[in-house]
């Protein structure tokens, strides 16, 4: 067995959202893969842990009759494009990501560093080693259009969600209201460890570790919510839907400065 298949052994997890529309877990993040099966046209949003490069193109070969048409990130943290450099090269296909991101994309900046004080459970303790470095797209990463389209994909079209990071984004398609919400909103306590494990869904804001805008968060999801989304696909945990998504994206509006924002941290103030 290859390093790859024993590090995706049992810790993937495939979630059919919708018949164009599929979730695959790696390790504790999800890639989505938009596109009818069988079609030529898809994208890849986000390109999850390193290590799944070979589980993404093979579950991507089993789906499409070819690669994707581009690949979208709704940012750059080293959880969301752990792959990114390997399947563009595999692929040889465009990378697009918010231009706020492409300091951190082209190894310009790096990010903020993780802030362990925020609490929440291990997951947050240890996020002091979690990587914060820039990677190097070069000349393969592109700015998302500026008319708000998403390139390979019509119908669907990017949302600016900052605050976990500066050019955070989303993606939303108006016809079913199915959002891709990254980590602007996510459906498991990424904080705590033992949620991690369990998958445990629930409603919660962005990892709190990694946040470095509490105010523009929170805008985030007070915009998310006015969406009105009836299926959210978040960069953690399972997919939401229905009356409780509703539900529990209003409450996370309304009580996100009690409820969301840490009580201490470094980017809290």
């Amino acid at each position: 067995m290859t390093s790859d298949n024993l590090i995706t052994a049992g810790m993937t997890g495939l979630e059919e959202v919708a018949h164009d529309i599929l979730s695959l877990r790696t390790l504790f993040v999800n890639v989505v893969f938009i596109g009818e099966p069988g079609s030529r046209n898809w994208i890849l949003v986000d390109s999850g842990m390193a290590g799944f490069t070979d589980h993404i193109v093979r579950i991507a070969a089993e789906r499409f009759q070819g690669p994707p048409s581009a690949i979208i990130l709704t940012h750059g943290h080293f959880d969301h494009v752990g792959t990114v450099i390997e399947l563009e090269q595999f692929w040889g296909v465009p990378v697009f990501a918010h231009s706020l991101e492409l300091p951190y994309l082209t190894g310009f900046k790096d990010y903020p560093p993780a802030d362990p004080s925020v609490g929440g459970g291990l997951m947050a303790r240890l996020s002091f080693a979690y990587p914060n470095e820039a990677i190097n797209l070069d000349d393969r990463i592109f700015s998302l259009p500026e008319d708000h389209t998403v390139p390979g994909m019509p119908g669907w079209r990017w949302i600016h969600t900052p605050g976990h990071t500066p050019g955070h984004v989303s993606l939303f398609r108006e016809e079913d209201r199915f959002l891709i919400a990254g980590d602007a909103i996510i459906s498991v306590k990424q904080e705590s460890l033992w949620s991690v494990l369990l998958q445990d869904e629930q409603m919660h804001g962005p990892p709190a570790y990694f946040t470095t805008d509490w105010d523009e968060a929170h805008r985030s999801v007070h915009v998310i919510r006015n969406l009105e989304p009836r299926v959210v696909v978040t960069g953690h945990g399972h997919s939401l839907s229905g009356d409780f998504l509703r539900d529990s994206l209003e409450q996370l509006d309304l009580d996100f400065e009690q409820d969301v924002v840490p009580e201490h941290g470094k980017y809290v103030d």
